[in-house]
This record gives C-alpha cells, structure tokens and sequence, in this order.
C-alpha cells in the first residue's frame, strides 16, 4: 500500500476530524472512502460521455440502430409502462 500526501486546509481538516469522530472511523479510512467514490464517479462519466460521442458519431452509419428493431424496442418499453 501507498501513502500520499495532501495537505488540507484547516477547515477541511477540522470538518474531517469532526466526521471521523462523529463515525468513530480513521480519518484515513473516510479520505480512502471518499476518493474511492469520487474516482469511480469520474470513470462513469468518462464512460458516459465515450458513449454518447461514439453514439453520435456512428449515427445514421452502418453502426446504429436497425430502423425496425429500435421502432420494435419502443413499442415494447412503451407496452410496458401501461398498466
């Protein structure tokens, strides 16, 4: 394992003290939490944002959609939501 080292503002490090006490937690152990979550949201949205520039991009192209099978997925989903 790493060590890394960040220096926090003081009022960063009194709120995460605060949070650490309050959950009876490391400090480490919320920060290692914390950047965790955030790393994995940055990759979703990295992701997403692939996706949807790859989706434009092959729009109308031999990649997209057959035009009969996504009319077909709508009428299911749209099948679907009625009761």
């Amino acid at each position: 394992m790493h060590t890394f080292h960040v220096p926090l503002p003081d009022e960063l490090h009194d709120r995460l003290r605060r949070e650490a006490a309050a959950d009876e937690r490391p400090a480490t152990e919320i920060v290692r939490e914390a950047l965790t979550a955030w790393l994995q949201q940055r990759q979703r949205k990295r992701l997403n944002e692939e996706i949807a520039h790859y989706a434009l991009a092959e729009a109308g192209g031999v990649y997209d959609l057959d035009p009969d099978l996504e009319a077909a997925s709508v009428e299911h989903l749209l099948a679907a939501e009625k009761p």
